[in-house]
């Protein structure tokens, strides 16, 4: 992930995260995916660090940078720990880039700079059992009632929600209007009439949490609207490029792990009296992953630049999502492969990259929506 075309305050920048997830999250990794459990102490050194703020505004605690800043933390935690770096995602690419895009004064000034110092974590809470690609499912109402509104549904599959101080929540105000008839609500985790339910078990991304919310009688003000009453979903949808560039970045990052611990595998592990990566085949596989990860990472820091220089991006984001996370997915089962029976005992980092991978491929857009994005880019 080394990219000499990166000014020196970018790399110096990686070094500083590659220095921190070599300390605080690799040795950790394995026992947090095993203990199903997030540390959340991380958010606030995260923000001591000013890592929450990037591409924020420092008037509401943001620490300024851009894109590529962003897509580097990403790719160098997820290297460490993808589960970890999920959690951070959700809380920055999501939920509070949700309330810099779309929130007026009050909002910004009362949430982002808890969320930029760590202080309270946000969830993104659209997810649905029966909408995930198909958004027009969603069931979850917020009825007007005098000045208030009341929520009344569930969501399924929230990260961070088992400890999440506060929720973007996606709910339908128009049932009859579709997409357009959704809009977006702050709510506060101890809003009366919010339960939380236990963390749902998975088969990877361990130390992440994700559980199911439930909203019963809740009554929020008009003021916790995020954005206009119809609409304010469809407009976050054209907001929130981070996700996708996050979602990549980590895809890099969590790939470079694999291949990493495959290569040091291969190096000591003799077999017919010579290392394993003395064999062709395993040479040609590292050959081939380098060459995967290479591509994934340019196209993902291109992204990031056309991001930072205002330039359209849309084509390209999806395109390195969807490149990023299907060459991830790839990598991380070469290499568990070529760390045979070691890589598969739970203790192993090998067997934990490979179940991490594949949720990438199915969060912030399947890799179908996102070719289906791209060919209507393409005008076919």
């Amino acid at each position: 992930m080394n990219d000499p075309l990166l000014d020196s305050d970018a790399q110096q920048f990686q070094e500083t995260v590659r220095a921190f997830t070599a300390k605080e999250i690799t040795p950790f990794a394995t026992k947090w995916d095993l203990e199903e459990t997030y540390p959340k102490e991380l958010f606030k050194k995260f923000g001591e660090l000013g890592w929450l703020g990037i591409s924020f505004p420092e008037e509401y605690g943001g620490s300024g940078g851009g894109s590529v800043l962003y897509a580097i933390l990403c790719a160098e935690l997820s290297k460490g720990s993808a589960a970890i770096c999920l959690g951070l995602y959700v809380h920055t690419a999501l939920a509070s880039s949700a309330l810099l895009h779309l929130g007026n004064e009050d909002q910004k000034r009362a949430y982002l700079p808890g969320a930029m110092k760590g202080e309270k974590v946000g969830c993104w809470a659209y997810a649905e059992p029966n909408a995930g690609a198909d958004v027009s499912s969603v069931q979850t109402r917020a009825t007007r009632d005098g000045n208030d509104y009341v929520l009344n549904g569930s969501k399924m599959y929230i990260t961070n929600s088992p400890f999440a101080d506060f929720m973007i929540v996606v709910a339908s105000t128009d049932p009859d209007a579709g997409l357009r008839g959704l809009s977006l609500f702050i709510v506060d985790a101890d809003t009366p009439g919010v339960t939380v339910n236990a963390s749902l078990k998975k088969l990877g991304m361990g130390a992440s949490e994700m559980a199911e919310i439930v909203f019963e009688d809740c009554r929020i003000p008009e003021a916790a609207r995020l954005g206009p009453e119809e609409g304010g979903f469809f407009q976050a949808l054209l907001v929130l490029t981070l996700g996708r560039i996050a979602s990549a970045g980590l895809a890099v990052g969590l790939g470079t792990a694999a291949m990493e611990e495959a290569h040091e595998y291969c190096t000591n592990r003799v077999q017919f009296g010579r290392p394993l990566l003395k064999q062709q085949f395993v040479r040609f596989t590292l050959a081939d992953m380098a060459t995967k990860l290479e591509a994934a990472w340019q196209l993902t820091l291109h992204t990031a630049r056309l991001v930072d220089g205002g330039l359209p991006h849309d084509k390209q984001a999806s395109m390195a999502k969807l490149f990023a996370s299907e060459a991830c997915t790839e990598i991380c089962e070469r290499a568990l492969h070529l760390c045979g029976a070691q890589g598969f005992m739970k203790e192993s980092a090998a067997q934990r990259f490979y179940r991490d991978c594949k949720v990438l491929e199915l969060g912030e857009g399947t890799s179908e929506i996102q070719r289906e994005t791209i060919a209507r880019q393409l005008g076919v």
